[in-house]
């Protein structure tokens, strides 16, 4: 299956040529489309979540920004990502409370 450009939250595809700005956001959820999630360089396991060095440290990574280095990502959308040891995480913070 050929890769294409999604929205990080929905998999809706972008279907512009050119990158999306900072004002841009998805058709279909509203997410802004200029985010750390859309970009080859975002890595959870990277300092600052980014491979690339030259960027600044961006705090949030779903809210758009100015990095000059985004490069969208092109992926076979395959629903929204979870995290399972997040998912672990936040089972045993219910049970913990009691929830």
């Amino acid at each position: 299956m050929a890769t294409t450009k999604h929205c990080h939250k929905c998999g809706w595809e972008w279907p512009l040529s050119p990158l999306p700005g900072r004002n841009d956001s998805c058709h279909q959820c509203g997410a802004d489309m200029k985010v750390c999630l859309n970009c080859v360089s975002y890595d959870a396991r990277a300092a600052y979540q980014c491979r690339d060095r030259r960027a600044d440290p961006v705090a949030e990574k779903h809210s758009a920004n100015f990095c000059e280095y985004f490069d969208f990502l092109r992926r076979e959308w395959k629903g929204a990502s979870t995290d399972s040891r997040e998912q672990g995480a936040r089972d045993q913070l219910r049970k913990l409370f009691g929830d």
